[in-house]
């Protein structure tokens, strides 16, 4: 926890009028729910629709949903969506075109669709994810006006992370399970024998206005101190760790490893990881028409590194093989995206790890490349297991 301004306690009660006074005005609430065996992201009515008392059990290419009894309502890892999801959506019309009775042509822009969105239960290393996509969409000279309008009324409700999953790494990239910024209210969870309550900090003043218009109770010492405990706790149980090395150089310096050779003998290349991932921001555009040719329209969509089609110039594409692409993807991710963006791509949330069909560890692979680097085999039970 950070030192924000602790604003009381919320009860579960509590927690249902947060949600109700965020509707009142005027936002689209959305949160994590329950759905097709996987906590999704998607609208919400209330707080009963938030996945109290269930968990989820993650591995390399694994993710299983299981019951909780303390009823914990944040006490799950990330799903298969990031909030990107709903401010960069997956595919998006730019313009539609029609050819009038005379043979002209009209073409209409197509204007943002008017979204107000509250964001309950963004974890920090989202936030962070929120953050990197700001400067990609929102900054520089050509700006996305789309995510930028939708970003610049958003409201977002952290949940602090209390419970790591096998695949979560955001220590050892330099994130953690707390909310340190980039949120209007945070909300760290307590379950223990005085009840089911979570903490509240404010970190905007239009945080201060909502909560404001919330029943809250003061903010205890015990809640104080089970709140940051819980925390600090989850701090030192994440299941992965990048190799405490400088990956811009390693990356930079790994271009003719071997070990691309192994990975991409596993590699489907089939995109899951970038789809998955919270900051990924590539895209393309494609156009489509009627049968008639009097109707045309202009889609932008999200597109991938991993798709042959990506790097392809006149001749062919530039990234033919399964391990240029993949060698592209995590050198941008861990290295190049520092001289574009001054930061790291990755935020540690481990989505590539658990979404990929064949279980490749992005830790696993910087650690491997880290020990070639370094002249050490890896041992040949790890080789090639992506686990």
């Amino acid at each position: 926890m950070t030192n924000s301004p602790v604003a009381g306690v919320l009860d579960k009660g509590g927690l249902s009028a947060l949600v109700r006074v965020l509707a009142a005005r005027g936002h689209t609430v959305v949160g994590p729910t329950v759905r097709d065996g996987a906590i999704t992201l998607a609208e919400i009515e209330s707080a009963d629709d938030l996945p109290f008392g269930w968990g989820s059990e993650v591995e390399a290419g694994r993710y299983r949903l299981v019951p909780r009894a303390d009823g914990a309502a944040f006490a799950h890892t990330a799903g298969p969506q990031s909030w990107k999801t709903f401010l960069h959506p997956q595919r998006e019309r730019v313009w539609s075109a029609e050819r009038g009775p005379d043979g002209a042509l009209l073409v209409t822009e197509e204007k943002p669709v008017q979204t107000s969105y509250a964001f309950l239960g963004v974890r920090p290393c989202d936030l962070r994810a929120v953050a990197i996509q700001d400067r990609v969409l929102a900054g520089g000279r050509f700006p996305d006006r789309g995510y930028r309008q939708r970003r610049t009324g958003a409201f977002l409700i952290a949940a602090e992370c209390t419970e790591p999953g096998a695949t979560c790494f955001c220590v050892s990239i330099g994130g953690g399970p707390a909310a340190d910024r980039g949120f209007d209210l945070a909300l760290t969870e307590v379950l223990d024998r005085d009840g089911h309550r979570f903490l509240v900090r404010v970190g905007t003043e239009a945080g201060r206005e909502v909560l404001s218009a919330v029943p809250h109770g003061p903010a205890d010492p015990r809640t104080r101190h089970a709140a940051r405990a819980a925390v600090d706790a989850a701090r030192d149980r994440m299941g992965r760790a990048m190799p405490p090395v400088d990956l811009r150089t390693l990356l930079g310096e790994s271009l003719e490893a071997d070990r691309w050779d192994d990975v991409a003998a596993r590699c489907l290349t089939c995109g899951n990881c970038t789809l998955v991932c919270p900051t990924c921001f590539c895209t393309t555009t494609e156009e489509v028409t009627d049968l008639t040719g009097d109707h045309a329209e202009r889609w932008l969509r999200w597109d991938s590194c991993f798709d042959l089609a990506f790097s392809r110039l006149h001749g062919g594409p530039v990234r033919a093989s399964a391990r240029s692409r993949y060698r592209q993807w995590l050198t941008h991710k861990l290295s190049t995206w520092h001289e574009q963006f001054d930061s790291s791509g990755c935020v540690g949330c481990g989505r590539c790890v658990t979404w990929c069909p064949v279980g490749i560890d992005i830790t696993e692979e910087a650690a491997a490349l880290h020990d070639e680097r370094a002249g050490r085999p890896r041992l040949a039970q790890q080789k090639g297991t992506g686990r």
